[in-house]
């Protein structure tokens, strides 16, 4: 339910932002678009998703990728998302943040909790505030 928090940013962005900013749904497989991103050759890197982070439902937080190992993190990923990372840091090297998001609702299902669809709201509008 909330984990798709990630993908309904995306999704509010697109057509909202520069050309110069690369935005893919990735779901639970960010892996898939691995050359699509090594082709882009990005300079930033920017993941979003859903993680238990011992915060009130819907309060994200940025964080590195070093991150990945020091909290107890709900992630739904194929390939665990320190492995992905750490790959487009050796293949491309670009500067890579989590922008991690504490659900409310973490089982399965459809449709954002009220704290974490208002957050979304909040994030998109961050990220065009602030991506070129």
């Amino acid at each position: 339910m909330d984990d798709f928090v990630g993908v309904k940013v995306v999704q509010g962005l697109q057509g909202k932002v520069s050309g110069r900013v690369m935005l893919i749904e990735c779901e639970t497989v960010p892996e898939s678009f691995t050359q699509q991103i090594v082709d882009f050759k990005p300079t930033h890197v920017l993941l979003i998703d859903a993680a238990l982070l011992e915060l009130k439902p819907g309060e994200a937080t940025l964080v590195g990728p070093e991150k990945l190992t020091t909290f107890p993190a709900y992630l739904t990923h194929m390939l665990p998302l320190r492995l992905f990372c750490e790959y487009l840091t050796r293949t491309v090297g670009p500067r890579i943040a989590l922008l991690l998001v504490q659900p409310e609702r973490a089982d399965f299902g459809e449709g954002l909790s009220a704290a974490v669809a208002s957050a979304t709201e909040r994030l998109e509008v961050a990220l065009r505030e602030t991506l070129p």
